[in-house]
């Protein structure tokens, strides 16, 4: 049930939008927020999208508690070209941060290989309006001093360089995986499982700062490679057959775990009904044909394409004091929409300088809006770039003439229609074309190995229904 309070504070919210000012809250009535980010995975592998092996009982009842969206997108389908745009609400092709920032070769700058300096993040924006913002986990952002969390509008960060870690330990002069762990605000305990580890931060994180309001990013390692998870859990599920299933399956039952250990926390410090909690996946699950350990069911596709498996994420946003609960959203959400939203609930305004692609979706979720917030998306990365015009698809790659899909009546994306519908296809290569030539040089690029095996994924097999 929403509280008078609330009711109130949002009136006038709705009311400052109209006339272009930027409402005032107080302070005990602004929501804190949680974004809680896992990595690579599949869409179909939680429980309430479908999942026949794996169980997510507290990422179900996070689903249960809010609105469910039912195409929910991120603006790239690997790591950090993703979280760039989750962090900014720009797509980070305007930008210029097309690519994952890994090893990047002898012509590039290091100077340049991150989030640059010139964007906002969430964060800068939240803390203009008095947030406490925290970052535990996973940046890939950049490495590089002036990239690196706290320089970004983070206060409290727990973290570790580069694109992912081992998840059982560090060494005090390690490098990639075995990096040590950093910290602006306290010496890294020992690593446990990086999971646990993460969930733990967050909780104290919350416990810490339950009487401001706060934006927590819990990013999370999991269930991304290398594949470990303490042996209890892999026992759990001991009835799957591959192997490699069977640990990703158990890291994903140490995720769930610890999204209740936040939602939790959040109780216990009576801040749960005032929070805004966001779930999604920063990308699809990685791996072609039958016997990858992720399932993007009922999506073809994975990691790394702009087929819908490798960018329709599962995606949840719960807030007791401000959705009803046991919702579903059938619209298009993208990444991009957290950041204005997240600002317009917290009192701030985006202006038209800011040049923010997302949308505040608050006013649909609740019906004051009507109709598709998202009408028209675009994607590019390496080899392919994609938009989608409602419920219409387009896919451009170098070998091949445009693909066509109507991904509503098409979900797995198996009957390429262009050639029933050359205007359509013209039009909408057009549209993708002159976005293309706008945006600006890429500050680097991924190893040109990657391109090859990315365009092959296109026609791989890909499983588009639950195992049995």
């Amino acid at each position: 049930m929403i509280s008078n309070k609330f009711i109130k504070g949002a009136a006038l919210s709705l009311f400052a939008v109209v006339i272009g000012m930027s409402p005032a809250i107080a302070a005990d009535e602004k929501p804190n927020f949680i974004i809680i980010l896992a990595d690579d995975l599949g869409y179909g592998d939680v429980g309430y999208t479908g999942s026949t092996e794996i169980k997510t009982p507290h990422i179900d009842a996070l689903a249960k508690s809010g609105v469910i969206f039912e195409q929910g997108y991120v603006s790239a389908p690997v790591c950090g070209p993703s979280r760039a745009g989750l962090m900014t609400g720009r797509n980070q092709v305007n930008f210029g941060f097309d690519n994952n920032n890994v090893k990047p070769g002898p012509q590039y700058n290091r100077e340049y290989f991150g989030l640059p300096i010139t964007e906002k993040t969430i964060a800068d924006r939240l803390a203009k309006q008095g947030y406490v913002n925290g970052m535990i986990g996973k940046w890939h952002l950049g490495d590089e001093a002036h990239f690196k969390a706290p320089k970004r509008g983070f206060d409290e960060v727990w973290t570790y360089p580069v694109g992912g870690h081992d998840y059982f330990r560090s060494e005090p002069n390690g490098e990639g995986y075995l990096s040590p762990l950093e910290s602006n605000f306290k010496t890294p305990d020992p690593i446990t499982y990086i999971t646990d580890d993460t969930g733990n931060e967050s909780a104290a994180f919350i416990k810490r700062n339950k009487n401001k309001p706060f934006f927590l990013y819990a990013s999370f390692n999991a269930p991304h490679a290398p594949l470990q998870a303490p042996q209890k859990d892999i026992d759990l599920y001991k009835h799957i057959k591959n192997e490699n299933r069977r640990i990703y399956a158990a890291m994903i039952h140490r995720l769930d775990e610890n999204v209740g250990k936040i939602v939790a926390e959040l109780k216990a410090n009576n801040v749960y009904d005032n929070t805004v909690i966001v779930f999604l996946s920063d990308n699809g699950g990685p791996g072609t044909g039958k016997k990858s350990r992720t399932v993007n069911a009922p999506f073809r596709g994975s990691k790394g394409i702009l087929l819908e498996g490798g960018i329709h994420v599962p995606f949840i946003m719960s807030w007791p004091n401000g959705l009803k609960a046991n919702s579903r959203y059938e619209h298009p959400i993208t990444t991009l929409d957290l950041t204005p939203t997240f600002v317009a609930l917290a009192g701030g305004e985006i202006l038209p300088k800011d040049k923010i692609d997302g949308v505040n979706v608050y006013p649909y979720l609740t019906g004051e809006n009507t109709g598709n917030p998202n009408q028209q998306m675009k994607w590019r990365f390496t080899v392919s770039a994609s938009i989608r015009d409602g419920d219409w698809k387009l896919i451009r790659l170098p070998d091949r003439l445009p693909l066509l899909y109507n991904v509503k009546e098409d979900v797995a994306e198996l009957n390429d229609v262009a050639a029933k519908h050359p205007e359509r296809v013209v039009k909408m290569l057009k549209t993708l074309g002159t976005w293309d030539i706008s945006t600006p040089q890429h500050l680097y690029m991924e190893g040109a190995r990657y391109k090859k095996e990315q365009l092959k994924s296109y026609d791989a097999q890909y499983r588009i229904t639950q195992p049995k």
